[in-house]
C-alpha cells in the first residue's frame, strides 16, 4: 500500500533477493526513535495509562527513557504486580489505537535514505519492540512504507518482546543469514538485541538513546544523521 500521492518504492535488484552479497545485505530498522519521532504519541499514552490507573505519571523528561523497551519491562518496577501491568498495557493501547499511533513525525532525510538504500537493491525490514498490529499500521501510512518486506514486532500478550527474541524472529520468518544481516537502532536494546545474534550494527543519534548508552551497549558504528546510513552500510 502506497499512502495518498507517495511514489512507490524502487523494488530491490533479484540479486538482492539471492545470494546477497555485502553490497546486497538486509537491514532491519528499529522503528520509534529511528524512522520516526513517535515521542509525543507514547508519552500522551503512558500518561493516560496512569491516569485510568489513578497514579500520578513520571514527568515528560522520565518518560522518554520509556521509549525502545517493551511496555511490560517499563511498568512492571511501577506497578510491580502483574495483573496490574497488564490493565496498565490495556489502558496505553486504549489511546493509541485510537490516536497515539498517528501521533509521529518522520525524522528528516529518513525517507530519502530509506528509498536509496533499497534501490541499491537492499531488503529491508521493521524489528521494532512495539505491539506487532500497532507497527504494521504506522509503517503502512508511512509514504516510504512500501519500501519494508515485513514488520516484525511483538506479540501482544508479550511472550516475543525483547530484541534478541524479535531478531530471531526476523531472521527465521524471512529465512536470512546472519551474515546478511545488519540492524539500525536508536536505543541500547537495539544493538544488544543485534550483538546477541551476532548481526553488524549501527546505532543512531537523532532518537532517543544517544552516544553513550550505545557506545556502551557495543554499537559497530553510529550515525549522527539519517544520510550517514549510506556511506556506513
Amino acid at each position: 500500500m502506497v499512502p495518498g500521492n507517495a511514489e512507490p518504492c524502487p523494488a530491490a535488484s533479484s540479486s538482492s533477493i539471492a545470494g546477497l552479497s555485502t553490497a546486497h545485505d538486509v537491514l532491519f530498522f528499529d522503528l520509534d526513535g529511528t524512522l520516526i519521532d513517535s515521542a509525543v504519541g507514547i508519552t500522551r499514552c503512558i500518561t493516560h495509562a496512569f491516569e485510568r490507573m489513578q497514579q500520578v505519571a513520571p514527568p515528560l523528561e522520565a518518560l522518554r527513557s520509556w521509549i525502545g523497551p517493551s511496555l511490560r519491562t517499563s511498568f512492571g518496577p511501577v506497578f510491580n504486580d502483574a495483573d496490574k501491568v497488564e490493565q496498565a498495557v490495556e489502558f496505553y493501547r486504549e489511546r493509541f489505537d485510537t490516536d497515539g499511533w498517528r501521533e509521529h513525525d518522520v525524522f528528516d532525510d529518513i525517507e530519502d535514505t530509506v528509498r536509496t538504500l533499497k534501490a541499491r537493491g537492499h531488503r529491508l525490514a521493521v524489528v521494532t519492540a512495539k505491539n506487532e498490529p500497532h507497527a504494521r499500521r504506522i509503517v503502512e501510512h508511512l509514504p516510504f512504507g512500501d519500501c519494508f518486506d515485513d514488520v516484525i514486532g511483538a506479540t501482544p500478550d508479550g511472550s516475543r518482546s525483547s530484541k534478541p527474541q524479535l531478531v530471531a524472529e526476523a531472521l527465521s520468518r524471512l529465512s536470512l543469514r546472519l551474515a546478511q544481516c545488519w540492524m539500525i537502532g536508536d536505543r541500547r536494546m537495539d544493538i544488544e538485541g543485534a550483538r546477541h545474534h551476532g548481526l553488524r550494527n549501527i546505532g543512531v543519534l537523532w532518537g532517543f538513546g544517544g552516544a553513550e548508552e550505545l557506545r556502551q551497549a557495543g554499537a559497530g558504528a553510529l550515525a549522527e544523521r539519517p544520510t550517514d546510513l549510506l556511506a556506513l552500510i
